[in-house]
């Protein structure tokens, strides 16, 4: 029996992840996940990709109230409320032209000093709705996202990193954050969550759409915001998860239906 054992939000994209016990499931994802988005000037969002000291900012989130924190110096953001009044930028994430809001200049100058390159942050209100972008192509009709990468969802099984831990066997051991699931689950075989496909959390339907090709950023050290030289932890993955020339790890999903899940809730077909 599969269980939820870890529960994650990512406030900002590519920003450190918050651990929280219970969540609220909206119509594009977990309540607060990835509404935000930092964007170049010329309005094309960035990511750890490219720029590994973004796992230096770290969100906090207290009744409501978001702030972020700069690991490095201490220094901490704290954000307006977010709303859903009328959008003023078109922002680019992948291929996809989104509508979003912007938040502050004092946030926009907060983040380019952190990051050393000019920037701004934005957020996606409730009215603005993206669809759902996968690679693959596959498109289910009425889907939305936030600015993750391409679903509402990312679900991982505990075994499967304890796995890949041991064939890595190395002295350090990844830690599941450098992987940004939203949903952890226990009580499983290695990559049980491959073969998801339709199942419930807490009465709420979730679907198994297609499993996550891997980009660089589990390469970045968490703790560091830098970049593993040898390519670690893909590289481990690679030697067993590679099909088609990508190296896959983790089951992204769709849902239908809100309400909340918490940890300690079953998985059940």
């Amino acid at each position: 029996m599969l269980t939820v054992s870890q529960l994650y939000i990512y406030p900002i994209k590519s920003l450190g992840g918050i651990a929280v016990d219970s969540a609220e499931v909206t119509d594009r994802g977990l309540a607060h996940d990835r509404r935000y988005l930092l964007v170049t000037p010329d309005e094309v969002f960035i990511t750890l990709r490219k720029y590994p000291r973004m796992a230096l900012l770290q969100p906090e989130l207290r009744g409501g109230a978001l702030s972020v924190r700069n690991t490095e110096t201490g220094e901490v953001l704290r954000l307006p409320e977010p709303a859903d009044g009328p959008t003023d930028r078109e922002v680019v994430i992948w291929q996809q032209t989104v509508a979003a809001r912007s938040v502050s200049a004092a946030a926009d100058t907060w983040f380019s000093d952190a990051l050393g390159m000019a920037c701004h942050l934005v957020y996606m209100p409730d009215h603005s709705h993206r669809p759902v972008a996968p690679s693959s192509g596959l498109r289910p009709a009425g889907k939305i996202a936030s600015f993750a990468d391409a679903y509402p969802f990312l679900l991982i099984g505990e075994a499967s990193l304890a796995d890949l831990n041991a064939r890595y066997g190395g002295e350090v051991h990844f830690g599941m954050e450098r992987f940004r699931p939203n949903i952890v689950c226990s009580g499983g075989a290695p990559y049980a969550e491959d073969d998801l496909t339709d199942f419930t959390i807490n009465g709420i339907s979730f679907t198994g759409l297609e499993p996550c090709a891997r980009c660089g950023v589990p390469n970045v050290d968490p703790a560091t915001g830098v970049a593993n030289r040898v390519g670690e932890p893909l590289a481990t993955l690679a030697g067993y998860r590679r099909v088609g020339g990508k190296v896959y790890f983790g089951m992204n999903l769709v849902h239908a239906g809100t309400g909340s899940i918490a940890v300690g809730d079953l998985i059940l077909p």
